[in-house]
């Protein structure tokens, strides 16, 4: 069974309250499922085209559309758009202000994650 304190820091960790700096804030943007996995294989893959992406984490057109813009929107990723054999072709990359989202979202997370298992 948790300890009460035990309890209180997960929930103030889970609210984004960790160690008192603006850092660790839990990021809404990062923490969707479509998002953290586009950063996440932006991270270890660049660059990946919307093709890529939409096949790795099976989604519509649309909405791997509106979640890609919503990360461009906050300079996480970078689109470049091109052409090959006439056909459009969108390029992502994750910008420096995005790997740095994604390693304060890892860290929030690898933070909840050690204080509960302290329980």
């Amino acid at each position: 069974m948790r300890s009460p304190d035990t309890a209180r820091t997960v929930r103030r960790l889970s609210a984004g309250a960790g160690a008192g700096a603006e850092d660790s804030k839990f990021d809404r943007l990062v923490y969707e499922r479509v998002r953290l996995g586009i950063m996440s294989a932006l991270a270890v893959n660049e660059p990946l085209t919307f093709n890529e992406l939409k096949a790795l984490f099976e989604v519509s057109d649309g909405n791997l559309s509106a979640h890609a813009r919503k990360l461009e929107e906050a300079g996480y990723i970078a689109c470049e758009k091109s052409f090959a054999d006439r056909r459009p072709k969108s390029e992502y990359r994750l910008t420096a202000a995005g790997r740095q989202a994604l390693f304060r979202y890892l860290d929030h997370i690898e933070a909840v994650i050690k204080a509960t298992r302290r329980s």
